[in-house]
């Protein structure tokens, strides 16, 4: 392919799409302390979380580390299960639903019935000394940084203080500084909500020692003065400073896990290997990596939409965002805080984002703080390949390489399948069989779904090492685990999934909408995978002959598009999941060339109505996106950034002051969905074609994005003015074939990687 030079004017080269922004266009602020967990500002690094409450008198940082878990290493299959499996389908074909039901509660479920929870570790204490009254107090979050801060005056000194957590150092980080010499005065101390914890000074520091009542795992948490100008004093169970003006506070903190089988690392040592490696490192040198690293991830994706009531504190905005939708940077505030969160817990060879991300206060926190794959931990990911986050998805895609390797397990002992099965949730010990409940645990397309993750990287990517070493082994194995599992209708002679749900609604059944639209996604992955790699073309062949005999999306009475296969679903029934439409978002299983389904799909849509829960409201911007309908899109914007609780809403879902997604209560899905609906609007790439502004609301009439990422390997910048594309650039990093599409407007073109094009307002190469 000849390669395409495109000579351009200087203006042209020197035109960029991002407008200056105000100092405060990227944080969130409050002039006042956080009281509640809620209020409180998140720190993290992917492994070590905190949340930093910024009291003048007494700071709390609380903190999480991402592998301290109840439990210990388990399998969760339930032996000899397999032999009740026929006896269920046929309950279920006959209609007999609760007989089903009842058998597949007393043989069929995971041992024990539950996993395990999320715990949190401690909280960090640091307690003023002979502090007077406070004034001029601010506290922020500022995401193009990732710190927090916190400033007030007291007896006309100022006090500054500064927290990160560092991923190149793997530690915590607190500085307090007062400009006037001797005025800093405080006593460090630890707290924990574990029972019988124990706190040591010793010379290094501070150590917090914690041991799960639920389980094995012990943690340790070191915090030591790391650079000072006062006095240091160790005492028995406290530190103490006095007579300083500045002082930097260190944490460390590991746990006894190693890996999902084994809990026996020494969290003590690891601990220490902190406080040696940074011995020679200084406060300036630390806060250097640290913005050095974040910044790399943070900078390459940006999102202006102009100017809106910044100069209001985060929290009264929000209450003014529900009175009057006009604050049009608020959305992108919102999605970039999407991006830090993501940043800040889920990063290196850790643990994926969980359902609370990484911050959780609670020792039995709400839904363990667990991995629920029936849509939530797919939500937190959705954002990250548009938005140029992918050195955050390695935790998720080692999560899904575990969850197969103790699936096959259970794939083989409840279903007597290859391959391997994951149900509609795990934990630490990567559980993969069905818990709690037969009427919503036993669905069988978690990991099915979770697969179309690494495809969907290979897609933006097209990394062919990382789709034959990593994607292909688990895409494989979850194919072939429901070419043994499907089984024949006996009415329509379809084939389809069952026993399973449409999560979480409608109990035990055969044959779920939305385990079908997974299942052919995943067929034609591996079909198109193996044509690729040129690998396993009998495999290939026997899914292709699989993929047509699997139960068709179908059009009710009320031209709805159905849940299941039978014509039962209730236009009154307003259930938080919209599961069957998951071939319309994430999936692409229906796109609007097939118009009638699509109608019916937006049929379902309107039937359920547009209130839910946060995680709820973030899918169905999601689905108004994809139907290309952005001002009912931004509607629902609307109701996901209100006040989680104010006496004129009825609807359940919102943000608390901090940002954080209220469920209620706070679950991190709606945040990352949020952020993946606000992109959605602007430009979508799932049907072999870039389409831009497909979903433009009227609130967002001029706006600019640089950075977004697209499937093919093309990352974009554009902007557009009263609805009106002005301006794009595109560079293709891989090379190959782009349709881009702006309304009517279409255009074809070749690319060779490394190539930069770009265009008018109109799809006319410049």
């Amino acid at each position: 392919m000849k390669k395409l030079i495109l000579l351009f004017s200087i203006l042209t080269l020197l035109f960029s799409c991002q407008a200056d922004k105000p100092d405060s266009a990227f944080k969130l602020w409050y002039d006042e302390p956080a009281v509640e967990w809620e209020e409180a500002l998140p720190v993290g690094n992917g492994r070590i979380g905190g949340m930093v409450y910024g009291d003048p008198q007494r700071e709390q940082i609380q903190f999480n580390e991402e592998t301290l878990w109840t439990g210990e290493p388990h399998e969760y299959q339930h032996p000899g299960a397999y032999q009740y499996l026929d006896t269920i389908r046929q309950l279920l074909f006959a209609g007999k639903q609760l007989e089903a039901d009842r058998l597949a509660m007393q043989n069929f479920m995971s041992i024990p019935l539950r996993q395990k929870f999320y715990q949190p570790f401690g909280d960090l204490i640091i307690e003023m000394v002979d502090l007077n009254e406070t004034t001029d107090y601010h506290r922020e979050l500022d995401l193009d940084e990732g710190m927090a801060r916190v400033s007030f005056n007291s007896d006309g000194y100022q006090h500054h203080r500064e927290f990160w957590v560092s991923y190149p150092d793997q530690v915590m980080a607190a500085r307090l500084t007062v400009n006037g010499k001797r005025k800093l005065n405080f006593d460090l101390a630890f707290n924990s909500a574990h029972e019988g914890f124990v706190v040591e000074g010793n010379e290094d520091g501070l150590s917090l020692k914690v041991k799960v009542q639920d389980g094995v795992l012990k943690g340790e948490a070191l915090a030591w003065i790391h650079e000072c100008d006062g006095i240091i004093t160790i005492k028995e169970n406290h530190i103490q400073v006095r007579d300083a003006s500045s002082a930097l506070i260190l944490l460390s903190a590991a746990t006894s896990f190693r890996d999902y089988q084994n809990a026996d690392a020494s969290p003590a040592l690891a601990c220490q290997n902190s406080f040696q490696d940074l011995k020679d490192k200084n406060y300036k040198t630390l806060r250097k990596d640290h913005l050095k690293d974040y910044k790399n991830i943070y900078d390459s994706f940006s999102l202006d939409f102009g100017k809106g009531k910044d100069s209001l504190p985060t929290n009264e905005r929000i209450l003014q965002f529900w009175k009057n939708p006009d604050d049009p940077s608020l959305l992108a505030l919102y999605a970039q805080y999407g991006r830090y969160l993501m940043i800040s817990s889920s990063r290196g060879d850790g643990q994926p984002a969980n359902l609370q991300g990484i911050w959780n206060p609670h020792i039995k926190p709400p839904w363990g703080s667990k991995w629920t794959v029936n849509i939530n931990t797919e939500m937190n990911y959705w954002p990250v390949e548009a938005t140029g986050l992918e050195d955050c998805l390695n935790p998720l895609f080692k999560l899904i390489e575990e969850c197969a390797e103790s699936g096959k397990k259970v794939a083989q002992e409840q279903y007597r399948a290859r391959g391997w099965v994951l149900h509609h949730n795990t934990d630490i010990w990567r559980g993969t069989a069905p818990i709690n409940a037969a009427n919503h645990g036993i669905w069988v397309s978690g990991g099915a779904w979770l697969t179309t993750h690494m495809w969907e990287h290979y897609l933006y990517s097209g990394d062919k090492d990382f789709l034959l070493n990593r994607a292909w082994p688990v895409m494989h194995g979850a194919a072939q685990f429901f070419v043994d599992y499907l089984v024949e209708d006996p009415v329509s002679g379809w084939l389809v999934s069952g026993p399973s749900n449409s999560p979480e609604n409608g109990g035990l059944v055969m044959g779920p909408t939305m385990d079908h639209q997974i299942i052919r996604s995943l067929f034609r992955a591996c079909i198109e995978a193996s044509e690729i790699l040129e690998i396993e073309t009998d495999f290939s062949d026997t899914l292709s002959a699989m993929l047509p005999r699997i139960a068709p999306n179908q059009i009710g009475q009320y031209g709805q598009l159905q849940e299941w296969m039978t014509d039962i679903d209730n236009p009154n029934n307003h259930h938080r999941h919209v599961s069957h439409l998951w071939g319309v978002h994430p999936g692409y299983d229906i796109t609007w060339e097939q118009k009638e389904l699509m109608e019916a799909a937006m049929q379902s849509l309107n039937q359920r109505g547009d209130e839910g829960t946060g995680w709820s409201l973030a899918w169905k911007i999601n689905f108004w996106a994809r139907f290309k309908d952005g001002n009912r899109a931004y509607k629902l914007v609307h109701m996901l950034l209100s006040p989680a609780e104010h006496p004129d809403r009825k609807i359940r879902g919102g943000s608390y002051p901090n940002l954080f997604d209220a469920h209620p209560p706070f679950q991190i899905d709606g945040n990352f969905g949020g952020t993946s609906g606000i992109v959605e609007m602007l430009i979508q790439s799932h049907n072999n074609e870039i389409q831009l502004l497909p979903a433009l609301p009227d609130a967002l009439a001029s706006g600019s994005i640089t950075g977004v990422r697209a499937r093919g390997g093309f990352i974009l910048d554009f902007s557009w003015k009263d609805g009106k594309l002005t301006n794009l650039k595109l560079m293709s990093t891989i090379g190959g074939n782009c349709t881009l599409r702006l309304g009517s407007y279409s255009v074809q073109f070749d690319s060779e990687p490394d190539t930069r094009f770009y265009f008018d307002g109109k799809l006319n190469m410049k």
